[in-house]
């Protein structure tokens, strides 16, 4: 044990005498794992508080090419995970839109994703994220569980640590030169960076939903898609975790929380009974009823976004920073991704390579970019079905919202995700947001109706390019290195990344 780590270890009980650290993570779930990982990885001293004990429960089980194959190769954990015989996940069906069959896309259709690199995985959360925290510990971060923080301890100036009980009830210390919330949807920390929490009307939904043993798959190569399916009252998850074990989620409008509120178990079923398509997939399938899997669930997935994500100190990362709706798997992503963004940040400042403040920014520019446009997506996904009969369905059509509505989309996106510093008018972004649904929609139709099954429209329009271009060009520079393209600043300005991903550099550097 180094001398530092001896001085900590002696001053551990002693809040008058705390321990010192470069970092310190509150949370150990994919964003913290992620973090503490990259920034160990560079001789950092980390430390991970989580208020858990591994393993535990978490929903968000289905993940995104650019996390595996991209934010944890740079991490080192791919090969765990690929160890660890997850359901592999080469794209998604749906049944939404116009098109009544179910249409389906597969990520080996873009060209930034073909070849090895074309399959994500369905994950037992409890198992990834395990897998994700003791990976690690392994790379050099201190990693202490059963450790609830109270808040952090900060001046005028900066944030400078945080107060935590540790688990055997002890009152501690820890100084860091950076303090990062991880602490997910339920953190209460995010309040320390100031700004406000911004919720959208137009995603406020709700879910309920449950494990099934036995349900139906859908035919090869297919099988370990995630299923997603409109019906009136809203749309159902179906996720293949197992060859049995199947996650079945319904999602419906807040204002019709009635149909979820009682007997929950009967409220599943009716809900069930309203979608053709899952009724058959679960014909011959039992609901769960023991275990971590055994009871159902009602979480509210309202989306939200804090309006800072940083301060000299501090930084917010996965769902203490911002929560968009589910459908499109981007969690886990998001997650993930924020904190290797950090870790760049971090890792730069304690080289001495970038000024903290501009480290910062390039943290929070990509952060909000790559929030914005999955947003921007799932508006433009939600636009394109059409079922005028279905109070669910006539509430998410975005541009058909109060104005109020769509201003606070313009403050998110407007100059953000699609670079177009014109769009200042809610009007403008309305209509450009039924443009880029209607090209959408136009595109899953070819989809539907080509005979040979051409998905390039697709991944050509400009939403989903739009959604896919940063996941990419981190699986690029995973997967190739120094070897792959140089790299252009994403916005106006901003920094780029090192050849080996871990560090932020001026672009002319690049």
């Amino acid at each position: 044990m180094g001398e530092r780590a001896v001085a900590n270890s002696a001053n551990a009980g002693n809040p008058a005498n705390p321990e010192t650290f470069d970092v310190v993570i509150v949370g150990g779930g994919p964003a913290g794992s992620t973090l503490g990982a990259l920034v160990a990885r560079q001789g950092h001293r980390v430390l991970i508080l989580e208020k858990e004990f591994f393993p535990r429960y978490q929903i968000g089980e289905s993940l995104l090419p650019s996390t595996v194959h991209g934010v944890c190769r740079l991490t080192g954990v791919a090969d765990d995970l690929a160890a660890a015989g997850f359901t592999r996940k080469r794209g998604g069906t749906f049944r939404w839109g116009a098109t009544p069959e179910p249409w389906t896309f597969s990520f080996s259709v873009s060209e930034h994703m073909a070849g090895p690199t074309s399959y994500a995985y369905q994950v037992e959360r409890s198992k990834f994220d395990e897998i994700l925290l003791r990976h690690a510990g392994r790379c050099g971060a201190e990693v202490r569980e059963g450790c609830a923080v109270a808040d952090v301890i900060a001046d005028e100036e900066r944030v400078r640590g945080v107060r935590y009980t540790d688990a055997d009830g002890a009152e501690r210390e820890a100084h860091g030169t950076f303090v990062v919330d991880a602490s997910g949807n339920k953190s209460r920390l995010f309040q320390r960076v100031g700004g406000q929490r911004t919720y959208s009307e137009f995603f406020r939904s709700l879910a309920l939903f449950g494990y099934f043993e036995g349900g139906k798959r859908l035919p090869e190569p297919n099988s370990g898609n995630i299923l997603s399916v409109a019906f009136d009252s809203g749309w159902f998850w179906y996720i293949p975790l197992s060859p049995t074990l199947t996650s079945v989620g319904a999602v419906v409008r807040r204002e019709m929380a009635e149909k979820i509120q009682g007997d929950q178990e009967k409220a599943l079923r009716a809900l069930i009974a309203e979608c053709p398509l899952i009724s058959e997939y679960l014909a011959n399938a039992r609901r769960v009823t023991t275990g971590q899997y055994g009871q159902l669930r009602v979480r509210k997935d309202y989306s939200y976004h804090q309006t800072t994500f940083s301060r000299p100190g501090m930084l917010l990362v996965g769902d203490a920073a911002c929560f968009v709706d589910p459908v499109f798997s981007s969690g886990v992503h998001l997650a993930t991704y924020s904190g290797l963004l950090a870790a760049r940040s971090i890792n730069s400042v304690l080289a001495g390579l970038v000024d903290e403040a501009v480290a910062l920014r390039e943290f929070e520019a990509r952060y909000r970019r790559e929030y914005s446009v999955f947003y921007e997506f799932l508006l433009s996904f939600y636009e394109m079905h059409h079922s005028e009969q279905s109070y669910f369905w006539r509430a998410k059509k975005v541009t058909h919202h109060k104005r109020s509505e769509m201003e606070a989309f313009v403050d998110l996106v407007g100059g953000v995700s699609s670079g177009e510093t014109a769009l200042t008018d809610a009007d403008a972004m309305a209509e450009r947001l039924r443009a880029d649904s209607a090209e959408f929609a136009g595109a899953v139709d070819q989809l539907a109706h080509s005979e040979d099954g051409s998905m390039l429209p697709l991944f050509k329009s400009s939403v989903v390019s739009q959604v896919t271009r940063e996941g990419s060009q981190v699986q690029m520079r995973a997967l190739l290195g120094a070897d792959a393209e140089p790299e252009t600043p994403l916005l106006p300005g901003g920094l780029v990344s090192s050849p080996d991903g871990m560090f932020w550099l001026p672009a002319s550097s690049g």
